[in-house]
């Protein structure tokens, strides 16, 4: 009996030594979880990989699980030890880890601030590494193109699997949206009487856009985005003004305020066609569909507006 019991304290202290995390170079702690034969990653590399940005409150500040696609990056050499760099150079196709990296030398070297929300001392990162294309001894114009026949497939990927997607979120949230020819989805969820905008009028709107996964990714409602986590103390929470109708925004959400009378409110859920399309922009990778909530507040007629040109609007992120 005492034998069995020795047995299994050994096994216990296996299974926690494996949980604890490892000393790497400089503050650099990390965990490996899966680890796969290859090549670990070099400079000049192109990685794909899933990643989890967050604090030690678990505040998360990116996460390329949002938009169900990989973050992309040609890995460079450390700027401090025990760095992302240095983290990733544990690393091959295949690999998954959690790294902690000192906060205080992100900001230090890297001109990174730290996170309001944290205390603790290091930010963690969950990295999944789904592909690696060595640099090696390729020349630019050599490796540029391995890059590019890796994104182009990506992007041929995303576009099949948007309109499952797109059901998938529908179906998910037990929505009964309506459609209209273009492929937009919306859902009025306050109905109002009035006549709607026309091309050419100005909409006075409250709006919060996000990605399917429901992350915010902005909104005109401080609340929303102190909920959301990404509150921002430098920019004004305020209704916008739209031009409807005349190209000053993405196409869906132009479209979904030309249907809605004031006062009403509604889900927006527009397919990539009619967002950011196959170029995407910094922020929001190609072909990813967007939802937006919405809230009309005034329409101003076009006539109004030629009589008093208003001044500039505030621009969100949802417009061009």
């Amino acid at each position: 009996m005492k034998k069995n019991v020795f047995i299994l304290g050994i096994a216990a202290l296996a299974l926690s030594s494996c949980n604890q995390f490892k000393k790497g170079e400089g503050d650099l702690l990390y965990k490996i979880h899966e680890d796969k034969n290859g090549p670990t990653i070099k400079d000049g590399d192109m990685i794909a990989f899933k990643a989890i940005e967050k604090t030690e409150e678990d505040s998360v500040i990116f996460s390329s699980y949002d938009f169900d696609r990989s973050a992309i990056l040609v890995k460079e050499k450390s700027l401090f030890k025990g760095d992302i760099n240095a983290a990733l150079s544990l690393l091959s196709e295949g690999d998954s880890a959690t790294f902690k990296v000192n906060l205080d030398s992100m900001q230090a070297k890297m001109g990174q601030p730290k996170p309001q929300n944290t205390k603790g001392k290091y930010m963690i990162f969950q990295i999944k590494v789904e592909k690696v294309i060595p640099r090696g001894k390729l020349n630019d114009q050599a490796f540029r193109a391995e890059i590019e026949k890796f994104m182009t497939a990506e992007s041929t990927k995303a576009k099949s699997q948007e309109a499952s997607k797109i059901n998938g979120y529908i179906n998910s949230n037990n929505l009964k949206p309506s459609v209209t020819s273009t492929g937009l989805n919306y859902v009025i969820t306050q109905q109002s009487n009035g006549a709607k905008a026309t091309a050419g009028d100005t909409v006075q709107v409250n709006y919060t856009g996000k990605f399917l996964s429901g992350k915010v990714f902005d909104t005109s409602i401080q609340e929303v985005a102190k909920k959301a986590g990404n509150f921002n103390p430098m920019r004004p929470y305020t209704p916008i003004k739209i031009p409807v109708g005349v190209g000053e925004s993405i196409k869906g959400f132009e479209e979904g305020l030309m249907l809605l009378p004031k006062g009403s409110k509604a889900t927006l859920i527009l397919p990539s066609s009619l967002a950011y399309g196959e170029q995407g922009n910094p922020a929001i990778p190609p072909f990813t569909p967007l939802v937006f909530d919405v809230e009309v507040l005034n329409i101003i007629p076009k006539s109004a507006n030629a009589a008093t040109p208003p001044p500039p609007a505030p621009v969100p992120p949802a417009q061009k």
